[in-house]
């Protein structure tokens, strides 16, 4: 039955013994994973304003007021900062993390996890941008 196709026959010779698995690395403890955060700053009102929007979607991760209070501050992915684009924010690389119990944050770490939930990039830039049009129409812009 020619169709074209190679027939593939099993090798005459027996394969080799598999060669012994390297050995398992050492289980990472949730406690000992280092988490990094670039952070996305934003003035108050407009901030807040995202949070909310965000809060409504479920989609807001951990936020906190800077040490001024003049800004909200949202915890983003690593590697936020080099794509970031969108007037009256800045996204810097690296956060500076609260402890959990300090009054700034807006929303805090919680759950069993002990590092805080960063948020969507995207997600954030589309809360951000629908705050700002809220703001606006309700006379409270330009941010």
């Amino acid at each position: 039955m020619a169709t074209g196709v190679p027939q593939y026959r099993r090798p005459a010779v027996p394969a080799a013994p598999p060669s012994p698995a390297p050995p398992a690395p050492a289980p990472v403890s949730s406690a000992a994973r280092v988490v990094q955060y670039d952070t996305v700053t934003v003035q108050v009102r407009h901030g807040l304003e995202a949070v909310d929007i965000l809060r409504l979607r479920r989609a807001c991760g951990a936020v906190q007021q800077t040490a001024s209070g003049s800004a909200i501050a949202f915890l983003v992915p690593a590697g936020t900062a080099l794509r970031w684009h969108l007037s009256g924010s800045a996204c810097t690389p690296g956060a500076e993390l609260l402890p959990p119990t300090d009054p700034r944050w807006i929303i805090p770490p919680s759950g069993s996890q002990p590092y805080p939930r960063p948020t969507d990039a995207w997600v954030l830039r589309s809360a951000l941008c629908e705050a700002a049009t809220t703001l606006t129409a309700g006379g409270l812009g330009p941010l």
